[in-house]
């Protein structure tokens, strides 16, 4: 997903202008993955600081590069169709910060259903002149709801889900971290400062350490006056959670999604992953997930699958980052 990540930017922008940011861990794993990439621009994070000083950081390498440098920030974890579109949408997105360079644009996505597992964004007035992409004002950003408010957005037809697909110019960004979040932004502007220098590698590491993590929406999107989303003209979907198998996989006629050797037994709604050689049999079983690896099985009700983020803290903090 990293390397069609890469790949979607063909066309649209050049692979020397690309940065990756990705935990320290796994830089090597990222250079065997993009040989094309120049090392130099994947950003290695040596500590968990959520995505504002993950971004901040990366627009200071940026704005080194550019004063005036434009920034798409991409997840690797979404599936987009067709890649024409998704460079539609985002050439609409260009031509609305030329109109105001203080705008930042977010690309949301037509609910199809009412899922809790989105934070939403409510659309405001409409923009025009876009070539056919339907973009608006955002009124505002709402977090991930319970089914009754979720059903709520889904019904009143003027929320999109939101994509974590932002598009903003460097120096924008990097002041709105200075306005809302001046102590991060202390820290970020003095990684911006030691780049190119011999001492970047060493600064960065102790200013990062330093950071208070935030998420780039609270940190930011919830707080900047101009804020413009964009209709995703593409489809889209986030394969960060194991029910897009559901959406991504054609189910069965009892609605399980599997891969791998899967016999389900008056058993319905299920998600299975399994290893090539390794069957999984479920007997009277519904809403589930059941995901087996070489090393580990997971079982959860789909409601709470975001819970897993609870297994990684308990296996951190019993030392067993092996099965991670």
């Amino acid at each position: 997903m990293l390397q069609t990540t890469f790949d979607r930017l063909s066309g649209l922008v050049s692979s020397q202008h690309v940065l990756v940011a990705t935990n320290s861990q796994l830089v090597d794993a990222v250079v065997s993955q993009l040989p094309d990439l120049p090392i130099e621009h994947i950003i290695g994070e040596p500590f968990k600081r959520d995505t504002a000083p993950c971004i901040g950081v990366a627009a200071s390498l940026v704005q080194a590069a550019d004063r005036n440098g434009l920034m798409i920030v991409m997840p690797s974890d979404h599936v987009i169709e067709p890649r024409s579109e998704f460079h539609r949408a985002i050439q609409a997105g260009v031509r609305l910060i030329e109109q105001d360079p203080e705008r930042i644009v977010t690309f949301g996505i037509r609910p199809t259903y009412p899922a809790e597992s989105f934070g939403y964004i409510e659309r405001g007035s409409a923009f025009e002149g876009l070539g056919g992409v339907a973009a608006f004002e955002v009124q505002r950003f709402r977090e991930k709801p319970k089914k009754e408010l979720a059903q709520e957005f889904f019904d009143a037809g003027t929320f999109y889900w939101n994509s974590g697909i932002f598009l903003w110019s460097a120096k924008t960004v990097l002041n709105a971290l200075k306005t809302y979040e001046p102590e991060m932004f202390a820290h970020i502007e003095k990684i911006g400062q030691a780049v190119g220098t011999p001492h970047f590698q060493k600064i960065f590491v102790q200013e990062f350490e330093a950071i208070r993590g935030k998420s780039i929406d609270y940190a930011i999107m919830e707080r900047h006056p101009k804020v413009a989303v964009i209709e995703a003209p593409f489809q889209w979907d986030d394969v960060g959670s194991w029910q897009a198998m559901s959406r991504l996989l054609k189910p069965d006629s009892h609605g399980n999604t599997f891969e791998g050797p899967f016999l389900g037994i008056d058993s319905k709604n299920m998600i299975v992953r399994s290893e090539p050689d390794h069957l999984v049999v479920t007997i009277g079983m519904q809403d589930v997930i059941v995901v087996h690896t070489k090393d580990a099985t997971l079982v959860a009700p789909k409601q709470e699958e975001e819970r897993v983020r609870e297994v990684v803290k308990q296996l951190q903090e019993l030392g067993l980052r092996e099965y991670l």
